[in-house]
């Protein structure tokens, strides 16, 4: 199959192209720099330079391929200024709107548009399937707007899935690659009172569970990208620091958190304990079902 997909060289995209390539896809991956300094060496892999926040020429590749993948979207982690916060929006809701235009009159592809468990906001101990309504803080409303922005491109023929993302954990990059170093270096512990939830998945799953929803044509909307088994921050990093062979340190009060970071030191500690209902319901089988096994697989 030809597969179009945008942020194909972040962390999520670069392993997902990769797995596609293997199984024998092609690839146009699409990406803002115009000499990316680590692409993707592949026969089928294609790489494409865009400003995806705006219309262009590449909109016209996007209906030439079976499948559409948008990944794209600036990192939140960083302290949230008026400034990132509207470069975090535009990222994720322009991109997507560009796209959805660009499937108008298109049959039979699946688009899948990445969301985030961020969707349900400040839940506490709440089971999060994929039927709950959002939250009412940023985050919410970012993935608020960015799911109606995909489901414009909803057809007939046009199937579009919202991939709810829990926090992608891999010992090569995303949230591994900075809690790592800290417990290494005997600087881990929780956050706050920890007993907030975490929603995690192992990278190794995530890619997995493309490969499935694609081979299930009876998926469609949000779905929870994230393992069966949340764990509440204090337990993870217990478990992490025993892995590590490394104490637990003094906590890091909320307060500081929120003081320090702001908005987005906030968003740090929000509880969301997401259950991946349409995925378990579909029978998708977990390799890391737990944080222990994640965690073991990680630090190996």
């Amino acid at each position: 199959m030809k597969i179009f997909i945008t942020g194909s060289l972040g962390f999520v995209g670069r392993h997902l192209s990769s797995t596609l390539l293997e199984a024998g896809h092609q690839i146009t991956g699409v990406g803002r720099s115009p000499r990316p300094r680590a692409g993707i060496d592949h026969p089928s892999f294609h790489y494409l330079a865009a400003d995806t926040t705006k219309p262009g020429d590449w909109q016209a590749k996007v209906a030439e391929h079976d499948i559409v993948i948008n990944l794209a979207g600036k990192s939140i982690f960083t302290y949230w200024t008026e400034k990132v916060k509207k470069e975090v929006y535009d990222s994720r809701i322009l991109t997507t709107r560009h796209i959805a235009e660009s499937l108008a009159g298109a049959k039979d592809i699946i688009f899948f548009s990445t969301s985030a468990v961020g969707y349900y906001g400040e839940r506490g101990d709440d089971l999060l399937t994929e039927d709950e309504p959002p939250g009412d803080d940023f985050l919410a409303r970012v993935s608020i707007d960015w799911e109606r922005e995909a489901l414009k491109a909803q057809t007939g023929s046009i199937r579009v899935v919202l991939t709810r993302f829990g926090i992608v954990l891999d010992r090569r990059g995303g949230a591994m690659g900075s809690m790592l170093p800290a417990f290494k270096l005997f600087l881990g512990g929780r956050l706050g009172s920890g007993r907030q939830w975490f929603p995690w998945i192992h990278l190794h799953d995530l890619i997995a569970a493309y490969l499935f929803v694609i081979d299930h044509p009876d998926i469609a909307g949000p779905v929870n990208y994230c393992a069966p088994e949340p764990v509440r921050n204090m337990d993870m990093t217990r478990i992490l620091a025993e892995k590590l062979n490394r104490p637990v340190m003094l906590p890091t009060p909320e307060f500081i958190v929120k003081t320090m970071l702001g908005e987005f030191g906030e968003a740090l500690i929000c509880s969301q304990r997401a259950q991946p209902a349409v995925l378990k319901n579909a029978g998708f089988s977990f390799t890391y079902d737990t944080i222990d096994s994640a965690l073991e697989e990680i630090v190996q």
